[in-house]
């Protein structure tokens, strides 16, 4: 079944839409970061116990991403997303009122759980929905939501904790998620999912599985997090003993790659749609590459050129996820979009993890002394990155011959 074309207005009010709702869930999750000393201290938590806090969140949006992915191609998908939505606004309501670690671990696992299936729908939305010579810009509108979330995510935090305890940001999340939700109820389009034919048996991942650009795609996308996760975790830890820049420095560096992804997204999208996503993608990983090895390879220096260094990191690692994405929503057809989109997000979330894991497995610090081997991480990032480049060139040849091949048998 065909959708009935979105007017321009109509287009530019549903990427708003999707950009705040995206905006509240990552606010949702970058908000805990600060809170590690209150919340440490009110329910006599351990580091590896509010470590587990955070991580919880990306590893139950993995789990479920990969056990719900069928879900998303069934019925409409405004339902699905207002469903999720409203469910993830429930949990962190929950994390606002929880009276002890437990509950609060289990709110924000459930938390994590909508959102990684959230962003999935809201992709599969935009590739439903907008034309393909528009998509990577479409996809830039959303994904300024990032950048809004970097710049106000941890001084927000900090702010309100100040006024009233770790609660209020949490209650403050989820009163402006019901206000998002309320719009996206009124004014998010109907788009039901495409019907199989009558008798035709629905596809499914077995049917994912056998395209061999599909699986490529998700390698893709492992590689692009995984090498950027590798070093992202660690830039704080970096800055303060490497570098040896203080709190308000450091809040002066994360506020201006905030604003540089805030203000590049949009860029970026439209130059997806112009030079196509994957030459857009290849060009950011090759720039990535440097990127990675001058972060990790800095030395104590002003404060402004580190600023301008970790813009460039921020903006050429975080905004890969653009073109990434305009290319995978573009991979699956209509009626098994939502499903890889949502494996899709377990891969990403279990590359983040990951990427973590062994980034803490390689570097070291001493008590009191700078984080030791960090140079390694931008050399191995570097050679991520370029597998990555390998990968997205064998799909974009794969694909090339899909192409000719549906044309020869269409003629």
């Amino acid at each position: 079944m065909s959708l009935a074309a979105l007017s321009p207005p109509q287009e530019r009010r549903l990427l708003l839409l999707l950009a705040a709702l995206q905006f509240t869930h990552l606010l949702d999750y970058m908000i805990l970061m600060p809170l590690g000393a209150e919340l440490m201290q009110a329910f006599g938590l351990s580091t590896v116990q509010f470590g587990l806090l955070i991580g919880i969140y990306t590893l139950a949006s993995a789990v479920v991403g990969l056990l719900g992915s069928a879900w998303l191609d069934r019925g409409d998908r405004r339902r699905t997303l207002l469903r999720l939505y409203a469910v993830f606004i429930v949990a962190t309501l929950g994390c606002a009122l929880a009276p002890n670690h437990a509950l609060l671990l289990l709110a924000r696992g459930l938390a994590g759980a909508c959102a990684g299936l959230m962003t999935a729908t809201v992709m599969t939305l935009i590739a439903d929905r907008i034309e393909a010579p528009r998509r990577g810009a479409a996809i830039g509108t959303v994904m300024t939501a990032f950048g809004a979330s970097a710049v106000a995510g941890v001084p927000l935090g900090l702010l309100l904790a100040g006024l009233a305890g770790w609660r209020l940001p949490f209650l403050f999340v989820a009163t402006l998620a019901t206000g998002v939700w309320l719009l996206l109820w009124k004014h998010l389009p109907a788009t039901p999912v495409t019907a199989a034919p009558s008798g035709v048996k629905r596809p499914g991942l077995a049917d994912i599985l056998q395209q061999r650009s599909l699986p490529l795609g998700w390698l893709l996308s492992f590689g692009v997090v995984f090498a950027g996760f590798l070093i992202v975790p660690y830039l704080g830890a970096f800055m303060s003993g490497n570098l040896g820049i203080g709190l308000n420095g450091m809040a002066l560096v994360y506020l201006c790659g905030g604003g540089a992804t805030l203000f590049a997204a949009p860029r970026i999208g439209r130059a997806a749609d112009r030079y196509g996503p994957a030459r857009t993608l290849a060009l950011l990983m090759i720039a990535s590459i440097a990127a990675h090895l001058g972060f990790t390879h800095l030395v104590p220096m002003p404060l402004a050129v580190v600023c301008l260094t970790f813009m460039a990191f921020m903006v050429l690692t975080s905004l890969r996820a653009i073109p990434a994405m305009s290319l995978l929503a573009g991979l699956a057809p209509p009626a098994l979009r939502g499903r890889y989109m949502a494996i899709n997000m377990a891969v990403s979330d279990t590359a983040s993890g990951l990427g973590a894991w062994v980034g803490g497995l390689i570097v070291s610090a001493p008590a009191g002394a700078a984080l030791l081997n960090v140079e390694r991480l931008g050399w191995l990032a570097a050679a991520i990155t370029v597998f990555s480049l390998g990968t997205l060139a064998v799909l974009v040849k794969l694909r090339a011959r899909q192409a000719v091949s549906a044309l020869a048998t269409a003629n």
